[in-house]
């Protein structure tokens, strides 16, 4: 299941949701909320009438969740984030996750430029066709210099 990107925070402070509509706002099943709780992800929500309720500031939270997740973060790098005690360390962290996303942008820029070439490409091999040649070699190239640390 892929949880939204797209959801509407909008509630006022004194609103309170079930935990299935919370999960409903994500595209999430409820046992993910429960498990992110577990997890201290999630700080308990509170309990009326044997049941929780949850907030703005959950919905937040999850919002926050879920797009660290669309980011490449794991779950337990996700909880060292919300949780660090200061913004050096968080930076830190967070450096570290920054880097990886433009090591995989500049991949996935490289893969988007081959589609494209293939996409109008007239060879009948494109294997063999000196543009798409020309390209494979420059993103060889570069992965081969990020690898040994030369450019950044």
């Amino acid at each position: 299941m892929e949880p939204s990107l797209q959801v509407n925070v909008n509630m006022k402070s004194s609103d309170s949701m079930r935990i299935g509509e919370l999960a409903e706002r994500f595209d999430l099943a409820p046992h993910v909320l429960r498990h992110w709780e577990a997890m201290g992800l999630l700080t308990p929500a509170a309990r009326v009438n044997g049941r929780r309720r949850y907030t703005r500031d959950h919905v937040i939270r999850v919002l926050t969740i879920v797009r660290a997740k669309a980011g490449g973060m794991s779950l337990e790098q996700i909880r060292a984030m919300l949780n660090v005690s200061g913004r050096a360390e968080r930076r830190a962290l967070l450096q570290r996750q920054h880097a990886e996303l433009e090591r995989r942008l500049r991949e996935i820029t490289s893969s988007k430029t081959l589609i494209e070439h293939l996409m109008e490409c007239g060879a009948d091999d494109f294997t063999q066709c000196p543009d798409y040649r020309r390209i494979v070699e420059s993103a060889a190239e570069l992965q081969d210099l990020h690898e040994d640390d030369c450019v950044m």
